[in-house]
């Protein structure tokens, strides 16, 4: 009796031109913006909340802060500081993507590899995340002043923003806290990749398009939390680097930040503000790369 082979794996799509690779990492990464971003809003007040319980109005919880952020400020102050991030989650996220696309071929050449490997995936992950660190940095800084209580009174938007930090820190400031950005992005980029590498090779094939879907949401969730959870130290000390005042030299390099932060506050100071960041980057990536994959299959189908 004849055996049936084992149905083919289907051969990877391959790679889209660079411009494409843009535009889809832009509309996934707006996309998961506009979804999660009052998370983002809640990470960035508990990040700042230095010394501060609930009887000296102080953040206990997500839900503490929404509510409090709501009754206090108002609703509209969730979406606070929402236009630099809009306006660079496009090549931020498209950057993420289109540039672990060119480092994946650049370093399975130089490796004389023709499929990615844990490893590699990690390292272009870094990589990536490096390069995208470098267009983030001057947006988050002034996302992160619109973000903070303290200055509510102080900027009238992100225009205003803008000017005041030039006028009155020079335009140096706007990249203030780069090097703790590169190792933000640097760690998040190789946790999301590494990760969706192990987590695609373990899940069965889906042999349907929703079961495709799910599969990517599983991965990219996955990948978001492992991802999360190795870069918050880096954020946090990242966040007080950018928000010190003019001349401030408390919160300087990284990882002397990290020290400073775990010696007066203690090691779980370094994990502020991790749950709303989990509960954004977690599905958030699952978003990015369901996103991401089906306006990469969209290009190849109706425009290539």
């Amino acid at each position: 009796m004849a055996t049936i082979p084992p149905k083919a794996k289907p051969a990877a799509p391959p790679p889209l031109p660079f411009k494409w690779q843009f535009a889809a990492g832009g509309i996934a990464g707006v996309a998961e913006i506009l979804v999660m971003y009052p998370l983002d809003v809640v990470k960035t007040r508990f990040q700042l909340q230095v010394g501060k319980s609930a009887a000296d109005g102080g953040y206990t919880s997500i839900s503490d802060c929404v509510k409090k952020i709501v009754a206090q400020e108002g609703v509209g102050r969730l979406y606070r500081g929402i236009l630099p991030p809009i306006l660079v989650e496009a090549p931020k996220r498209a950057i993420k993507f289109a540039a672990n696309e060119q480092y994946s071929a650049l370093y399975k050449k130089l490796f004389n590899v023709e499929q990615m490997t844990q490893p590699l995936s990690i390292l272009t992950g870094m990589s990536a995340g490096a390069s995208e660190a470098f267009v983030v940095v001057s947006f988050d800084l002034v996302k992160i002043r619109l973000q903070d209580k303290a200055s509510a009174g102080k900027y009238k938007g992100t225009l205003d923003a803008i000017i005041k930090i030039a006028r009155e820190e020079g335009p140096m400031a706007f990249f203030n806290g780069l090097e703790a950005t590169i190792w933000r992005h640097a760690m998040w980029s190789a946790g999301y990749f590494g990760v969706i590498h192990g987590v695609r090779k373990s899940l069965p094939e889906a042999e349907t398009h929703s079961g495709q879907l799910l599969r990517n949401f599983i991965a990219g969730s996955i990948g978001g939390t492992v991802g999360t959870m190795m870069n918050t130290p880096f954020d946090v000390v990242k966040t007080r680097i950018q928000n010190q005042p003019p001349g401030g030299t408390k919160y300087n390099w990284a990882l002397p930040s990290v020290a400073t932060v775990a010696r007066e506050e203690g090691i779980r100071a370094l994990y502020k503000g991790f749950a709303p960041k989990v509960l954004r980057l977690g599905p958030g990536g699952g978003i990015l790369l369901v996103m991401f994959d089906q306006v990469s299959s969209f290009v190849r189908k109706n425009i290539l």
